[in-house]
């Protein structure tokens, strides 16, 4: 490849500094770190819906694919990996590895490589108190390979996402009791949720991805064992060296711990496999794309309860995330995705831009291949059920996230749903989130154990693994994956026949509605429906089935 190649921009890869950012110095042209480069599939990501493996189509006329078949059709060409691979050689990179399947290279230098290779610069900077590797402006690469290279992740380090999940202070308690003062445990929810009861995940896996924290096996038993419960089978998962490192209940422990005693709190027989990524763009997409296409593992559904406002991303993570989205439904791998606890300004502290009082969805549950999770606060009485309402203490701070999308269009599933204009200036119709809800009000939250101690989380973050253990059980007793039930919860046999419809309280710019809206989407789960709405499908053909037990 000739040096002087002219060079192109690599779209959507455009950044800027984090809101109140200043340079404070070069970074060392010597300091070594890895970049992650995203490879163009070897068939675009329209072909997926044509050939009717995005499930919109009924359940009977679904085609199951392994893991092997989707990484021959639809992983990236070797041969644009090795263009990839020689490019990078050029510029003095270490190809650390490749997956096809992923369509991801991985490559080791210093920062004057990475600079020359990728046509930027690179500096430290310092915003509120905070230093991270960072760049400005866009990514260019040589234009003979421009066309292969979707995106270049790694370069900045700056924190990718935040957790979704509020604690609320209380004084320490027995797990096993019954709900007090409205928390209630995982089993507890799902009973009066309606999942199935004579489920309980087995031969299911649930993919959780963690950018931050870990957890302690310790804790686990003692959690487990006080609400009744056998130990769940839990496997660490390390993506980009990050580890489980588990610190103290005031940290991210908090939602690793959250996730993993919610998830198999109600599917507790599920194999639980925890990707513990570095919380940046490149981690993140790495844990996203390593569970997902995990051989090993093969989770069936995936949850993620990490996301910012769709204004911190840039365009290049959006649309690598969502591809990496559209390759897990193409599988029939169900991703859950928290919906945000800021209500629907979306606007965390920590988030990254400035408050611009604007809506804003979050993302990565923006995405039109997630199932997006909002949250209700849940009242009792007598066991059951006496009220549900949009979860909305402070609409700026703790509330569900909900909305329109600024960046994915309108999905031709929601058409018929209902999705307002959004409340930003232009009033266009995007993506409508959330899908569905459950309890996240910390106030009536999750009673859990994290670093030995106990207490009550809430938050869209337990959302997500709740629908996640849905989904586990759900699929056990269907006998196949639910996959991307979009289509399924969308159509006429879905929707407000299957869901707990949430009518009341609104989450700042939208408000609660008879049928689907942008605070709770069609409402919290009745689990019993939705499996019979499930069961109504067929079932895995018995060629990918034996292909993907022997890891074909």
């Amino acid at each position: 490849m000739a040096a002087a190649s002219r060079r192109k921009v690599v779209e959507g890869s455009e950044r800027e500094p984090l809101a109140a950012a200043r340079p404070i110095g070069p970074v060392a042209r010597d300091e070594r770190f890895e970049v992650t480069v995203r490879v163009r599939r070897r068939a675009p990501a329209a072909g997926l819906a044509e050939r009717g493996l995005l499930g919109e189509n009924l359940p009977a006329a679904r085609r199951y694919v392994t893991r092997a078949e989707y990484a021959r059709s639809h992983g990236a060409d070797p041969a644009d990996v090795a263009k990839i691979e020689a490019f990078a050689r050029e510029h003095g990179l270490a190809v650390v590895g490749a997956s096809a399947p992923r369509c991801s290279v991985f490559l080791s230098g210093t920062a004057a490589q990475f600079e020359a290779a990728f046509g930027t610069r690179i500096e430290h900077y310092e915003s509120r108190g905070r230093t991270y590797r960072g760049r400005s402006g866009p990514i260019t690469v040589p234009e003979e390979i421009a066309d292969l290279v979707e995106g270049v992740f790694g370069i900045d380090d700056r924190p990718a996402a935040q957790p979704h999940f509020q604690r609320r202070p209380e004084p320490a308690g027995n797990v096993r009791a019954v709900p007090r003062n409205g928390a209630f445990t995982p089993p507890q929810l799902a009973k009066l949720y309606g999942f199935p009861p004579d489920a309980d995940g087995s031969g299911e896996c649930i993919g959780i991805v963690e950018l931050g924290g870990g957890y302690r096996a310790a804790d686990i038993h003692a959690y487990f064992e006080s609400i009744g419960l056998p130990t769940p089978r839990v496997t660490t998962v390390r993506v980009d060296s990050a580890t489980n490192h588990p610190t103290n209940a005031q940290s991210a422990d908090g939602e690793v711990m959250l996730d993993i005693e919610v998830a198999a709190g109600v599917a507790p027989a599920a194999h639980i496999a925890v990707y513990f990524a570095p919380n940046t763009d490149k981690g993140f997409l790495d844990a996203i794309t390593y569970a997902i296409h995990d051989a090993e593992n093969k989770p069936s559904v995936i949850s993620i309860s990490w996301g910012n406002a769709e204004k911190d991303w840039t365009r290049q993570a959006m649309a690598s995330f969502d591809g990496e989205f559209q390759a897990a439904a193409a599988l029939w791998v169900t991703v859950c995705c928290a919906a945000g606890d800021a209500g629907s300004g979306d606007e965390n502290p920590d988030g990254g831009a400035e408050p611009d009082g604007l809506a804003h969805a979050d993302f990565p549950g923006s995405s039109p291949h997630v199932l997006c999770c909002g949250g209700t606060r849940l009242t009792t009485h007598g066991g059951k059920i006496a009220s549900e309402k949009v979860w909305n203490e402070d609409p700026q701070r703790s509330a569900t996230g909900g909305g329109v999308s600024d960046v994915f269009p309108l999905p031709s599933y929601q058409r018929a749903a209902g999705v307002p204009a959004s409340a930003n200036p232009g009033k266009h119709r995007g993506r409508g989130v959330p899908d569905v809800a459950g309890v996240a009000d910390p106030q009536t939250g999750y009673r859990v154990r994290v670093d030995g101690e106990e207490g009550v989380i809430g938050g869209t973050s337990a959302v997500a693994p709740l629908w996640a253990g849905l989904i586990a059980l759900c699929n056990q007793k269907v006998g196949a994956p639910a996959g991307f039930i979009h289509p399924l919860i969308y159509g006429s046999h879905g929707g407000k026949s299957v869901f707990r419809d949430i009518t009341e309280g609104g989450n700042g710019a939208y408000r609660a509605k008879a049928g689907w809206d942008a605070c709770t989407g069609w409402g919290s789960p009745d689990g019993a429906k939705l499996l019979k709405l499930l069961q109504t499908g067929g079932t895995r053909s018995q060629a990918a089935a034996t292909s993907e037990a022997a890891g074909e």
